[in-house]
């Protein structure tokens, strides 16, 4: 058994879609950065690669590589899944959290996990989505951006 954990956040920008665990939140901002900024994608990324022993998500898809300029995050977790899953590992659960004031997240929280779940060939009921505020504490709570961390756990196949 091995553990890993992941973590990103990102500035919340005018003129972006808000796209987390790859489904578009309806929302007058969106994350600022090179793919699409999806935060819960990228902690996800990074739990799985660590993991598996295999560096972090900026070593596999640079910020520098024109290739990853606005792709969709659920495109990095795929080619992360392959990567790992040809290591000879296979994914038992994996558990997120997303720090936002805002939007409200529970209304996507089931669309979430089912497309993690099918990205990842993982029954929905293993993949966990939680959201919660920062009680208007810091860069989040004041609505500058949106955080998340994810633990996974992986076996060998």
């Amino acid at each position: 058994m091995r553990i890993g954990i992941g973590y990103d956040i990102h500035r919340l920008v005018e003129k972006r879609k808000l796209i987390l665990g790859g489904i578009e939140i309806p929302f007058d901002k969106g994350l600022a950065g090179h793919s699409d900024a999806d935060v819960l994608t990228h902690a996800i990324c990074d739990a799985l690669l660590g993991a598996a022993g295999m560096g972090d998500i900026g070593e596999h898809f640079p910020d520098s590589d024109p290739a990853f300029k606005d792709i969709y995050s659920i495109r990095l977790l795929e080619k992360t899944w392959e990567m790992v899953s040809q290591r000879g590992f296979r994914i038992f659960n994996i558990d997120t959290t997303v720090f936002a004031e805002a939007p409200r997240l529970g209304p996507f929280k089931q669309a979430i996990a089912e497309k993690i779940s099918l990205t990842v060939d993982l029954p929905p009921e293993c993949v966990n989505i939680k959201a919660t505020t920062t009680e208007g504490l810091g860069f989040v709570g004041s609505g500058e951006g949106i955080a998340a961390m994810c633990v996974v756990m992986l076996g060998v196949s």
